[in-house]
């Protein structure tokens, strides 16, 4: 805005920071959530999602058993192995059941085998269809029971085929002349962002949102709650002069809140390797793989860096505007909290979808909607898909955006019905 003095704006945002550095709760929560949940949430929920599907190889799960098991496979069920990582995966507990679908359903026992009375002991006799009964779609039962026993039941169809193919002379490759290798050809960047790095743009974002808030809504609803706010309109101070020291004060609290979340970020890393070194590539545990996937470690490159600060920047200044323009319609602070819980849907949603991202074409459009930009823009940084024409494109209709929730502001600042509400 042209005419502005700027030592009146200083002025009016020094206020306003000083209000809000004097609460805290806000100051605390601005910076021990987001330096202690990113960290916590990116490698401590994966580790234990990880620890928990693996852990299922170790237990013995108990599996009801109706009709006659050939020794064989009930040798495979019962067997205990030791895998690539040295850890010994144990076998089931065979159970006599005449009711299987029933006793799943009661929990006496994990899953249930059927067999029928002619069971296939060599390769080449009439195939046969054995039930298993089991919650299908549980995460336990699908990573442990099912898991062990879809492996027992193929690995005796194999021996049984390999049997068959012997003693005909038949090589056992004979079944697969054609050999698939699968080779990761995605960015390491990207491999090592893990399966949850759609929830890093949600996270700062949201912090983002947090740490404006306070601000904004004291700035605003809180003032007119105290009767102060009348006092700031008739000083010397202009209504955009007035509005525009709010926005820095609040933007100031906002990227503020999302430096923390960004070094909770970086310090994801670390501390994913100080929980569990194997997950960090060691290969000597268990949960080491399934961590991986589902957890990421942040790798930015000086441009990328940049990016992230511009993105961060145009996020926080509209998210602050949107913030005053709304909360200035409020009588009172409780009030005013009605009035923006509701914009913290706007980064739940697209959250949401940016789980399903690989599916969608990122054109030049999303890239120009409020919000969902600065998402995609941050996903690609995390991920090292970062377009660059995409990115100044976002950050460009975030300042326009912002420009005109300020105009909106100041026009609401200068109408009475508005500032003398109650």
């Amino acid at each position: 805005m042209t005419g502005l003095r700027w030592n009146f704006v200083w002025q009016v945002a020094h206020k306003e920071l000083l209000s809000t550095l004097r609460d805290r709760r806000a100051l605390m929560s601005s910076i021990l959530l987001p330096l202690l949940l990113i960290p916590l949430f990116t490698a401590g929920f994966p580790l234990l999602l990880g620890r928990a599907f693996s852990g299922q190889s170790q237990e013995l799960q108990r599996v009801g058993i109706l009709g006659s098991v050939p020794a064989a496979l009930r040798d495979r069920l019962i067997r205990s192995t030791t895998n690539a990582a040295g850890r010994t995966e144990l076998g089931v507990t065979l159970v006599p059941v005449t009711e299987p679908q029933a006793a799943v359903r009661t929990g006496s026992v994990d899953a249930a085998l059927v067999f029928p009375p002619s069971l296939p002991t060599r390769a080449g006799q009439p195939s046969a269809t054995v039930k298993l009964y089991a919650r299908v779609g549980n995460l336990k039962a699908e990573s442990g029971v099912i898991a062990k026993l879809n492996a027992a039941l193929e690995g005796y169809n194999a021996e049984l085929v390999s049997e068959g193919l012997k003693a005909r002379g038949i090589p056992a490759s004979f079944l697969t002349p054609l050999k698939i290798q699968t080779l990761d050809a995605s960015r390491p960047q990207e491999a090592a962002s893990g399966q949850l790095a759609f929830l890093v743009p949600m996270f700062l974002l949201q912090f983002i949102l947090a740490g404006g808030m306070a601000t904004a809504i004291d700035s605003t609803a809180g003032e007119k709650e105290r009767g102060t706010l009348e006092v700031l309109l008739v000083s010397p101070v202009r209504r955009p002069e007035v509005v525009v020291g709010k926005l820095l004060a609040t933007c100031s609290t906002a990227l503020f809140s999302a430096a923390c979340g960004l070094a909770g970020l970086l310090l994801s890393g670390p501390v994913s390797r100080l929980l569990a070194p194997d997950a960090a590539g060691s290969g000597s545990g268990g949960s080491g793989p399934i961590s991986r996937q589902l957890g990421g470690q942040l790798s930015v490159t000086p441009v990328s860096v940049l990016v992230l600060v511009l993105m961060a920047l145009s996020a926080a200044l509209l998210l602050s505007a949107l913030l005053i323009a709304v909360s200035i319609f409020a009588r009172t602070y409780k009030e005013a909290q009605t009035y923006v819980t509701p914009i913290s849907l706007l980064i739940v949603f697209p959250a949401v979808g940016l789980q399903f991202a690989d599916f969608i074409g990122r054109g030049a459009g999303l890239y120009a909607i409020p919000v969902v930009n600065a998402m995609l823009v941050i996903l690609d940084v995390v991920k090292g898909t970062l377009n660059l024409p995409f990115a100044g494109l976002a950050v460009a209709v975030n300042l326009v955006v912002t420009a005109l929730l300020v105009g909106l502001a100041v026009r609401s600042f200068g109408r009475e019905g508005v500032i003398f509400r109650n």
